[in-house]
């Protein structure tokens, strides 16, 4: 072979060389003995090794392929997956490349593989604290949250925890702090205690119907306010008739008196509702008493009287006991007398308080005489009715007129869309009449959102042949929330000739309420923001 190609031959071997001697080790390059082969080819003696020496290489590179998936449900890292064997090859030879496994990230300054983990591809710090919630991974406490046979062990980190509540901070770093590793919580529910740990582990707030009261229990109890708020918010966004003397109990528990407020207004305007939920027989004893003194409750006495009936049976099946009327009496204690029984009309009270045997004879009687007899006696029951709530009327007309064959009813459909801007309860219309004096209307009236029905009325009303408005009344108060639209229809069977408005307003102020009007596509006799009828809406607010 001639010359030139044995020195080409002898350089390819030195670059092969410096090649592996950059990928290697520092412990390996370490470990040359003096008197041995120049280190080349030694170098060169080790790639052409047998497969196990091979293996021994790879084995300085580990894969990194642990398995993360189960981070974020709670378990622990998997072990890492073996890695399949990858012999190393000259740079330059038919490998083409520098030898690196396929699963790793070669550091060239310091030798050493950098590792793939789950904190890699989890870039921000919310991304991976919220990885740790509900996480066995470096848990330093457990809680054992709810009573005992509905308990749920809960893993959890100190640190984290300790940031985000000053009650916890106290438990875990205080001169007093727990040394248990295991901590039990019977009063909070499972659910609820997830729902507080999230949020301080990701700022995520995950509120439903059936948790959140329980969850508002827990951010008090461990002083989260922020979550609390949120929960607070939620509750008054879902509160309507069938769960506001629930909420009421709650409120005053936490000491909420906003939303003690709103449940008043609900409380107030839709009282018959409201006494009549299922939910009002799970109050405590102290807010019934509460509600029987409200002068503001918009309903007869007749309604309140069988509610706190059925409150007492109620009571008498969580406390175990039979619901006989001794028991009820019971139960009730002074309750019973905040009924404004005399309040009543004689018919109502001989068709009811009379004949449900909760009143002694002797109470029996001497009602009787007072409603009867000239001198009437001593009652121990209030005898003022409630003031109630007074309707407020927004008129969206600045005049009204009447011209002979101007605007007639004729069984077709006067139609209005309206916004509030806070909570109203809309508890009827004011309507126009006959133009040509005294006469009878057949009314259906309706009240929609998007389209689907919310109340429906099929009911009568005279006018006197003036050109004042007569009222119209839903069965009940129907709630309408801010800042969305409502649309309130009405279809009038009766003379024909009637008054109608003029100069409407697209806005009108009507005490601390705004409303807004515009056209609805559901008229067809001619309504709209400019003239026609329906000129007021009757409200409680």
């Amino acid at each position: 072979m001639p010359t030139a190609d044995c020195r080409f031959l002898h350089h390819g071997r030195i670059m092969r060389c410096l090649t592996y001697l950059l990928l290697l080790p520092e412990t390996l390059k370490k470990s040359r003995k003096v008197g041995r082969l120049p280190l080349c080819y030694e170098l060169l003696a080790l790639s052409l090794t047998s497969k196990k020496k091979q293996k021994m290489a790879a084995e300085l590179y580990p894969a990194a392929n642990a398995n993360n998936s189960n981070l974020s449900s709670g378990t622990t890292v998997a072990d890492t997956d073996k890695t399949e064997e990858v012999p190393l090859e000259p740079a330059g030879g038919g490998g083409g490349g520098a030898a690196t496994t396929p699963t790793t990230q070669q550091n060239i300054t310091n030798n050493n593989v950098e590792p793939r983990s789950w904190q890699c591809s989890h870039p921000t710090l919310r991304e991976r604290n919220a990885l740790m919630f509900n996480n066995e991974l470096m848990a330093d406490v457990h809680f054992i949250v709810g009573p005992p046979g509905g308990s749920q062990r809960v893993p959890a980190h100190k640190y984290v925890l300790a940031v985000g509540s000053s009650v916890f901070c106290a438990m875990f770093y205080s001169d007093l702090a727990e040394e248990e590793s295991e901590i039990h919580i019977p009063d909070v529910e499972p659910a609820a205690f997830l729902i507080l740990l999230k949020y301080m582990y990701s700022d995520e707030i995950d509120l439903e119907a059936d948790t959140v009261l329980a969850t508002l229990y827990a951010a008090k109890k461990y002083i989260v306010p922020a979550l609390a708020k949120a929960c607070v918010t939620f509750l008054e966004t879902s509160l309507e008739a069938k769960n506001a003397c629930v909420l009421l109990s709650q409120s005053r528990l936490f000491e909420e008196p906003d939303l003690t407020q709103r449940c008043w207004e609900v409380i107030d305007a839709q009282a018959e509702l409201s006494l009549r939920s299922e939910g009002f027989g799970e109050i405590d004893l102290q807010t019934l008493e509460i509600i029987l003194r409200r002068e503001t409750l918009n309903t007869k006495e007749e309604v309140v009287f069988q509610a706190v009936m059925d409150w007492a049976a109620a009571e008498c099946k969580r406390q175990g006991l039979a619901p006989t009327t001794c028991n009820r009496r019971d139960v009730l204690g002074k309750a019973l007398f905040l009924v404004r029984i005399p309040t009543m009309s004689l018919d109502e009270f001989a068709n009811g308080a009379a004949q449900c045997d909760i009143l002694t004879l002797e109470e029996t009687h001497s009602m009787f005489l007072w409603y009867t007899a000239a001198n009437k006696p001593k009652l121990d029951f209030p005898l003022t009715p409630r003031k109630g709530l007074a309707p407020q009327r927004c008129h969206r007309f600045q005049s009204s007129a009447y011209r002979s064959n101007q605007w007639r009813y004729r069984g077709r459909c006067d139609s209005i869309q309206f916004a509030v801007d806070k909570r109203v309860f809309i508890a009827g219309l004011g309507l126009y009449g006959s133009s040509g004096g005294k006469a009878e209307y057949s009314v259906k009236m309706e009240l929609k959102r998007q389209g689907a029905p919310l109340a429906l009325a099929l009911t009568t009303f005279v006018s006197d042949g003036s050109s004042s408005t007569f009222p119209v009344w839903f069965e009940h108060p129907v709630q309408v929330e801010q800042d969305a639209f409502y649309t309130v229809s009405v279809v009038l069977d009766g003379n024909e000739l009637s008054y109608f408005g003029q100069e409407g307003m697209t806005e009108v102020q009507c005490g601390k309420v705004t409303f807004q009007f515009q056209c609805s596509s559901d008229s067809t006799n001619g309504t709209g923001v400019q003239g026609g009828q329906i000129p007021e809406l009757v409200f409680y607010a």
